[in-house]
């Protein structure tokens, strides 16, 4: 297990918590968490499922929710990928996919909020050669239950902002991590409507920001453009004189933590490892849990053990 502790100074008052979850905008959730009574939030992070019916990957997924219920989170988040394959296969084959993350989904007993990742679009670009979904996040949203695949909501004094990363281009990557133009708007004003020093967390699939290149290619290497998020110098504009105070992420396998201008950037590895391989530069199947108190973040990535029975071939 990797167990680290960051701290960022910032004041909080009651009165502006409470004025929080007392907003009524449509856009946002507020909602009181076990937990309110010690004002703290446990928060479970887990992404790149990849959900799928071969290799006992469904005994996989129940281990995981077991131990992801063992932690007593008040709220959970998924950070994206759920299925496999979701991009380039028709919905037909994708639905098995989406029924074995579901049975993960329903057994984990806390509250979930997902985020989209590459793989969640269905038919964005089928392998077949059929023709592509009109909608390829409506599978997503319907499996869900979002009305959108960005939004916010608050919890216990944290104001939680939830970002659609992927961008489809059809060119040879498929898709650019991305946050678009309505998007951008959009997070210009829903901070707009937070107090300057309420504590927020944001959560993208795509990385805004990652030291993974760097560490294992070379110093110079570039992360290519469906890795990262590209115009993440427009989301961190927007947020660079806010109380963001930490930044979940998915989509790279690995666990990793960065710390950039007072804010913490998690990487949090995958409940698939290595596609259902095993460990992927070190980090084994696993989730996050994170205990936000005040101006102080806990991370540890819990290794949930399961030993990967995907052929070697496959």
């Amino acid at each position: 297990m990797t167990r680290l502790i960051t701290r960022r100074n910032f004041i909080c008052q009651s009165a502006a918590w409470l004025a929080m979850l007392a907003g009524g905008r449509t856009d946002r959730i507020a909602w009181s968490a076990r937990g309110s009574d010690k004002g703290a939030v446990r928060i479970i992070f887990y992404t790149d499922v990849h959900a799928r019916q071969e290799w006992d990957t469904p005994a996989a997924l129940d281990k995981a929710a077991t131990a992801i219920n063992a932690e007593n989170a008040d709220l959970v988040i998924a950070g994206g990928d759920l299925i496999t394959d979701g991009f380039q296969s028709t919905g037909a084959l994708a639905a098995p996919r989406w029924d074995a993350y579901m049975m993960m989904h329903r057994r984990i007993r806390a509250d979930i909020y997902p985020a989209i990742g590459n793989h969640d679009l269905v038919a964005a670009n089928p392998a077949d050669g059929s023709l592509p979904a009109k909608d390829p996040r409506a599978v997503f949203l319907a499996r869900t239950g979002l009305e959108k695949t960005h939004y916010s909501f608050d919890a216990v004094g944290y104001h939680f902002v939830v970002l659609d990363s992927i961008q489809i281009t059809g060119d040879q990557y498929k898709y650019h991590g991305n946050i678009n133009r309505e998007q951008i708007e959009w997070l210009k004003r829903d901070m707009a409507n937070v107090s300057m020093n309420t504590p927020t967390v944001i959560i993208t699939h795509i990385p805004l920001l990652t030291a993974f290149y760097s560490a294992s290619q070379s110093a110079t290497s570039p992360a290519p453009i469906n890795r990262v998020v590209a115009n993440n110098i427009d989301v961190l504009n927007i947020i660079k004189d806010r109380n963001v105070i930490l930044v979940l992420q998915g989509h790279l396998h690995v666990k990793e933590m960065i710390r950039w201008q007072g804010t913490t950037f998690i990487v949090g590895g995958a409940i698939c490892g290595k596609w259902w391989r095993g460990s992927w530069f070190g980090t084994p199947e696993g989730f996050n849990s994170i205990t936000l108190t005040g101006d102080h973040v806990e991370w540890e990535y819990i290794d949930y053990g399961w030993q990967a029975r995907r052929p070697k071939h496959k």
